[in-house]
This record gives structure tokens, C-alpha cells and sequence, in this order.
């Protein structure tokens, strides 16, 4: 079998295109890591579909939009779950901490008004984003899939893990428990210790960052703020 090539450009921070280095992480496959330091972004811009990142080339071929690059990974990767149900599940979930990444305010430029508003922002908001994903976790041991029962994957998905031992225990069910670790890293740079009245939502994500690769990844990443 022809093995894929991957190129993920984007920024010199984790960003919108840390979900799919996780994904590309936690399923051991090879990719080329392109970050783009900001002065030169400006000469580079025009060659980018939209101007925008990141983009994920395929064989050469671009695929454009954090969500829908990370979605075509989890494919890849087996992480979309083990049924239809499942993996509109997972989707939803993604959407769902989506949404509220969207509200950060990035682009104010005034310091106080910023402050101000991510004040606003989980004074108000993340406290019904937790609590709805602590509500949707329960006692399962990932967001999606009854992992009480299933601690494993079809024989398919594990074909697909490139070059990579797992055993039962590490195996995640969808890609929404690692976006889940991405957006918390973010969101606790913001608000540290935000989520510390949700301890099965700390428990997920220390299980997440438990998993070899995922934790190889993060000790090894550039240090970024964000």
C-alpha cells in the first residue's frame, strides 16, 4: 500500500492546528510539521488557498479548514467512533468547544476591553460548557462510546495506526476527547484552573495526556503561548 504524504503548514503556535498534530501524534503518523514565523507570513500569503491557515496537503493536494483537515485525520486514524451515531456524537462535541473558542476575543486590540470580556467569557459561558460536558461524560471513561464495556477498537481502525504499538488502555474513542485537551490547554492559559469544579472533566484530560504519543508530542512540541 502507497503510504500518504502529510504537510501541515500554519503558524508557530498550536492554534487551529493542533488537533490535527494530535491526531497525526496519537496515530504515529509521519507528517511534515511547516510552521510559518509572522514576518514572513505577508510574502507568503497569496500562495495560500484563501490566504489563510492552515492547510494540509495530501500527495500535494490542499485541504483547506482546521476542522475539516482534523475530521479528514480522525478518519485516517480510526477516531470518528464505531458507529453513525457515534461519530455525529463526536462531531457535535467538537462543535460544541468550537463555538466557544470562537468567543475568545483574539482580534481586541484594547488590553482592558479584552480582559474584560474574557472575564465575561467564563464567568458566563464555560460553566454551561462544562457542566454539559461533564453531564455528556458521565462515568464512561472517554466523551464518546460506552468505553466502560469497549475498550477496543475494530480490527480496521487498528490497521490504520501507522507504525504504531497500542495497548487496550491508551485507545481513545474519538477525536473529540483530544480536541477536548487541546481547547482546555488554551482555555487554562486564559483561566487557570477553570475546570477544577468538574474533576471527571480534569480525570479526561489527564487521561488524554497519559496516552505515550500524545505525551511524547507535548514534550517535544515548540513552546508556545498559545
Amino acid at each position: 500500500m502507497t503510504m500518504q504524504s502529510y504537510k501541515l503548514t500554519y503558524f508557530n503556535m498550536r492554534g487551529r492546528a493542533e488537533l490535527p498534530r494530535y491526531i497525526f501524534a496519537y496515530a504515529g503518523i509521519a507528517f511534515e510539521d511547516r510552521r510559518v514565523e509572522w514576518n514572513d507570513w505577508p510574502s507568503i500569503k497569496k500562495t495560500f488557498p484563501l490566504g489563510k491557515l492552515p492547510v494540509l496537503e495530501v500527495n500535494g493536494v490542499p485541504l483547506t479548514q482546521s476542522l475539516a483537515i482534523a475530521r479528514f485525520l480522525a478518519k485516517e486514524a480510526g477516531l470518528v467512533g464505531n458507529s453513525k451515531l457515534a461519530e455525529a456524537q463526536a462531531d457535535a462535541l467538537v462543535d460544541t468547544l468550537n463555538d466557544f473558542t470562537l468567543l475568545i476575543p483574539w482580534r481586541e486590540d484594547n488590553p482592558q476591553i479584552k480582559t474584560q470580556k474574557i472575564d465575561m467569557l467564563f464567568q458566563s459561558h464555560a460553566p454551561k460548557l462544562l457542566d454539559h460536558l461533564q453531564c455528556h461524560l458521565g462515568d464512561r471513561e472517554w466523551l464518546v462510546g460506552d468505553s466502560n464495556k469497549e475498550k477496543h477498537r475494530q480490527s480496521d481502525s487498528r490497521d490504520r495506526l501507522h507504525n504504531r504499538e497500542v495497548t487496550e488502555a491508551q485507545l481513545v474513542e474519538t477525536w473529540a476527547d483530544l480536541y477536548c485537551h487541546v481547547c482546555f490547554t488554551t482555555f487554562s492559559v486564559l483561566r487557570p484552573g477553570f475546570a477544577d469544579d468538574h474533576p471527571a472533566l480534569c480525570g479526561l484530560i489527564d487521561r488524554v495526556e497519559a496516552i505515550p504519543n500524545v505525551a511524547k508530542w507535548i514534550q517535544s512540541r515548540p513552546t508556545t503561548e498559545f
